[in-house]
């Protein structure tokens, strides 16, 4: 009898420490736990080439967005977790989906579709470094907390195997739900993301480059799927221009939009090295 009424008192306050994670930001997982679930999740990925078909007409568009910018986002100073999570960039062969994700564990994946649309590096670059940030702000997982976290810690309490890993990933997998990032989540990623450009050479406030392209094709309040399927993981793109611009105003770093050139745009560059490459 001792020992049920122990267990229970320990399940209350388990339960009450799952509550309070799932109101804020805490997270029931280690780095290592990203680290799995992202590994499980990109198999999951690449076993699926029907809905994920991975791009390989032209390895070297790979081989140049990887070694000539995503590398040099994460060799940023600001990049805390790259010696901890497996860094790595796919493309997805899909000129239909203007879209970019990212796994827990810093898996990240990019779509002909959205590569097709930009026009440079500095735009890329943007994007990139939102999705490094929300593997580096762990935002995956702290949505998986909310889902699992009470029925995960209960098994933990009461001795059952701890390792879901394989279980959720396949529950989460149709359709990457965990991937719908919250408003807070995709404004911290917004920002992470201006403080990793900061130490490259692309311009810092190039992640609203996509949002004014949108906004000026009149793609922001409708288009074709692809556009919405951007919009429902990627919420509210016209305040988040804003708010980089104010960004770059309090830090003193002249104002551009998609549209400029000169220092940290690299166009032509795009242009040689990814665009005319997945072009033919």
């Amino acid at each position: 009898m001792k020992v049920i009424k122990f267990k229970k008192k320990i399940l209350s306050i388990a339960f009450t420490i799952i509550l309070i994670a799932c109101s804020t930001a805490l997270n029931i997982y280690s780095d290592k736990d990203d680290v799995q679930f992202g590994m499980q999740f990109d198999k999951e990925i690449k076993n699926n080439s029907k809905d994920y078909p991975i791009y390989k007409k032209n390895p070297a568009v790979r081989d140049y967005i990887d070694k000539k910018i995503f590398q040099e986002i994460i060799n940023s100073p600001e990049v805390k977790k790259r010696g901890t999570f497996n860094y790595q960039i796919e493309i997805v062969d899909n000129d239909s989906i203007l879209n970019a994700f990212a796994l827990p564990g810093g898996y990240v994946y990019v779509y002909t579709g959205l590569l097709k649309y930009l026009d440079s590096e500095a735009a890329l670059a943007g994007v990139l470094g939102h999705e490094i940030a929300h593997a580096e702000r762990r935002h995956a997982t702290q949505r998986i907390t909310k889902a699992y976290g009470i029925q995960i810690l209960s098994s933990l309490v009461l001795g059952e195997n701890p390792s879901q890993t394989a279980q959720i990933v396949s529950n989460l997998f149709s359709g990457l739900a965990l991937l719908a990032n919250s408003r807070s989540d995709e404004a911290e990623s917004d920002r992470y993301s201006f403080n990793y450009l900061k130490y490259t050479r692309f311009y810092p406030g190039s992640v609203k480059f996509f949002f004014e392209k949108l906004r000026d094709d009149g793609k922001v309040s409708k288009g074709s799927a692809g556009i919405a399927t951007f919009l429902s993981t990627h919420p509210d793109p016209i305040s988040r221009i804003d708010e980089t611009n104010k960004r770059l105003q309090s830090a003193g770093i002249e104002i551009k939009d998609y549209k400029s050139t000169g220092n940290g745009i690299f166009k032509e560059e795009y242009r040689k090295n990814i665009l005319e490459p997945l072009m033919k």
